[in-house]
């Protein structure tokens, strides 16, 4: 449903000095969601069953939709149209200039997975076990795979193969355009990570400690990588090098090829947010509630 009131949501702008944030903008419940941002359109959901359209550099809100439970996925814009999971068990496809829905699928399960779309498929994982491949256009379901467990893991399709990974703790290897099984590779612990896929190779983290680096074309092991505690983090690979966080509170930046530890930082809780690396920048952020930026190679504390 398009609600383009504000409702019980209240915007904030500061003074514009830098004392503080340019803009804040409150919505009705916690925001797990990571935004997307599009053509000067910002996208986010929450917990309060909202999807929001924001206006990106003043806040001003445009539009919500509002589903039928929490949204934990993050939304994807591809083409004019934004698409979404919900708690619901339902994938959204949403007009991004106006917010009404275009199509949705109902799943059998909720959906934290975040979507992914390539070539006219947009990918979604359910926590019914099943990745689903859906027309962009009319929401028709094209194939579907079934692993043996929910899948939290957001796909990521690269050359015409789609990866994602399962509570059964296995990572797929799909091809893209049928849905046939191509590899899987099985590691200690359930998969909430999301793979990354750079130069030939998968990166992904596990339950289990673990991140690991497989061949991409054979799932072939190449590398593994054990932490101190759970990988939810999603890996990223900038030059060379590949970061990712860990729930024993590190972020490690590893050499991409060898999977040896270049640094790590000890921050003050889990890390689940995902590194981003803009500019040779590193940035992530941890339970703790703090933000932290590393220069790319060159950390404060090669250990902390």
């Amino acid at each position: 449903m398009v609600d383009n009131a504000l409702s019980k949501s209240t915007l904030k702008r500061s003074s514009g000095t830098n004392s503080g944030p340019l803009w804040t903008y409150a919505t009705g419940d916690v925001i797990y969601s990571s935004s997307a941002v599009m053509n000067g359109v910002l996208y986010v959901g929450s917990w309060d069953r909202a999807l929001y359209a924001l206006d990106a550099a003043t806040g001003t809100h445009l539009w919500r939709y509002v589903t039928g439970n929490r949204i934990w996925s993050s939304p994807l814009v591809a083409d004019g149209v934004v698409y979404v999971g919900s708690w619901d068990r339902a994938l959204y496809a949403l007009s991004a200039t106006t917010g009404i829905r275009l199509w949705s699928y109902m799943t059998g399960g909720g959906i934290q997975s975040s979507p992914a779309v390539a070539n006219g498929v947009v990918y979604v994982g359910s926590w019914d076990c099943t990745l689903y491949a859906l027309n962009v256009a009319t929401g028709t379901l094209l194939w579907h795979y079934v692993t043996g467990a929910d899948i939290f893991s957001s796909p990521t399709v690269v050359n015409g193969v789609v990866y994602v990974g399962s509570f059964d703790a296995a990572l797929y290897a799909l091809d893209a355009a049928t849905g046939t099984l191509l590899w899987r590779y099985s590691t200690g612990g359930g998969i909430q990570s999301s793979p990354t896929v750079a130069n030939g190779v998968v990166y992904v983290g596990s339950d289990d400690y673990n991140l690991y680096a497989l061949d991409a074309a054979t799932g072939t092991l190449l590398w593994h990588y054990v932490t101190r505690g759970a990988i939810q983090s999603s890996p990223t690979v900038a030059n060379g090098v590949v970061y990712v966080g860990s729930d024993d509170y590190d972020l490690y930046a590893l050499d991409a090829v060898m999977g040896v530890q270049l640094w790590r930082y000890t921050t003050g809780n889990c890390i689940w947010s995902s590194p981003t690396v803009v500019d040779r920048i590193v940035y992530v952020g941890s339970n703790d509630h703090i933000l932290y930026a590393f220069l790319h190679l060159f950390p404060p504390y090669m250990e902390h």
